[in-house]
């Protein structure tokens, strides 16, 4: 495995009264590709520039494969960034761009045109290699930008937001194209976005911050599934999430079921992996909307674990390939339960489930999650 394992070791940083990162410890894997992830202002891109060497913090502790660099600057350490901005020569052509750092370090002319041709051909932009960036679209700079990093060969490529001044669909091909890329080399990246969706596509593990801490490390799947915090669940895709008290909790086959009062829901059935909980202790409960089912009529399920509410479709939004619905439940005015319905099949005279609707939603108890820590 090529790359570095980066350590981040009780890492503060202050500006004046303002916290950036506060006591943030973190260790990133040989060859990982690992996203720095949360709202701006959360402290990520600080990180990633006292990784690079850009920025130093008040305490803790930064090391490359256990070696400490942080008295290193930034061009000794085994590291490259990529910028929003590509930051490329307006005057030079892409082969020029690519080749700069070859030829500060004066390596040969054939070593130079074969490493150049390499990577350019690794980004796929061999019929742009005598273009000036002018004549390039955003895209394709980024790409150029990429391929100049990478050619100084460094065991940690960083990358803050690169993808941000894209449009959408350009920016979901080139981000299934860097993580082709990262295949390729297999150095650590390290990427920071703030974008969960991107997050999500391509990351081994993600590091969830806000307010300068990290709130959650894990793996797309354990973010997603199982939040760590009541603002991870609602930063990450889309949660119906209320506040819950726990009435009674029961073994159940290899788990536990517990029955929780939401005082927007009512009693819901809820299956945990946690260790038993005290009667009457506070938690958050929360459902993704997708894992909500709709219906006309009342599900078809004499199965005790699956929760069952009625109510009226408030907003219906039809969006193409799902249709979202805002269900206010039977008795609880304030309360608007999300639901989101996958459109499978073709819709000859529009979906069956319309505004003002009465409906059932209901979802099975593994399907929900508590959520320990509402404090952040």
């Amino acid at each position: 495995m090529k790359g570095v394992e980066v350590t981040v070791e009780r890492v503060t940083r202050s500006y004046g009264d303002f916290k950036a990162l506060d006591d943030v410890s973190v260790t990133i894997e040989k060859g990982e590709f690992f996203s720095l992830l949360g709202p701006s202002g959360c402290g990520k891109t600080t990180l990633l520039r006292i990784i690079a060497g850009f920025d130093y913090p008040d305490s803790g502790r930064v090391a490359f494969d256990n070696k400490d660099v942080l008295s290193l600057p930034p061009e000794k350490r085994q590291s490259n960034t990529i910028f929003q901005t590509y930051a490329l020569f307006p005057h030079l052509t892409v082969y020029e761009n690519v080749a700069f750092a070859l030829r500060l370090k004066r390596v040969d002319n054939k070593t130079i045109d074969r490493k150049v041709k390499e990577y350019i051909r690794l980004v796929q932009l061999e019929e742009h290699l005598y273009k000036k960036p002018s004549m390039l679209s955003g895209g394709q700079k980024q790409r150029v930008a990429i391929a100049r990093a990478l050619i100084n060969e460094p065991s940690v490529l960083l990358l803050d937001e690169p993808l941000s001044a894209l449009d959408a669909k350009l920016r979901q091909n080139l981000l299934i194209e860097l993580d082709h890329i990262h295949d390729q080399v297999g150095i650590t990246f390290i990427y920071v976005t703030h974008d969960q969706s991107e997050a999500l596509s391509v990351s081994d593990r993600i590091a969830v911050m806000n307010k300068g801490k990290v709130l959650q490390i894990g793996t797309p799947y354990e973010i997603y599934e199982a939040p760590a915090t009541r603002f991870v669940a609602q930063f990450i895709g889309e949660a119906n999430i209320f506040e819950c008290t726990i009435l009674s909790c029961e073994p159940y086959e290899e788990e536990y079921l517990m029955k929780v009062d939401v005082p927007a829901l009512g009693a819901v059935i809820q299956v945990t992996d946690y260790d038993p909980q005290p009667i009457g202790s506070m938690m958050d409960f929360t459902v993704r909307p997708e894992k909500v089912r709709i219906t006309l009529a009342p599900p078809r399920t004499t199965k005790a674990e699956v929760n069952i509410l009625k109510g009226i479709v408030e907003e219906p939004v039809y969006s193409g390939f799902q249709s979202k619905f805002y269900v206010k439940l039977d008795g609880v005015s304030e309360t608007l339960v999300k639901v989101y319905k996958q459109h499978t099949v073709f819709l000859d005279d529009g979906p069956d489930i319309e505004w003002l609707d009465e409906v059932y939603v209901s979802w099975h108890a593994d399907d929900g999650y508590l959520v320990k820590d509402s404090s952040q």
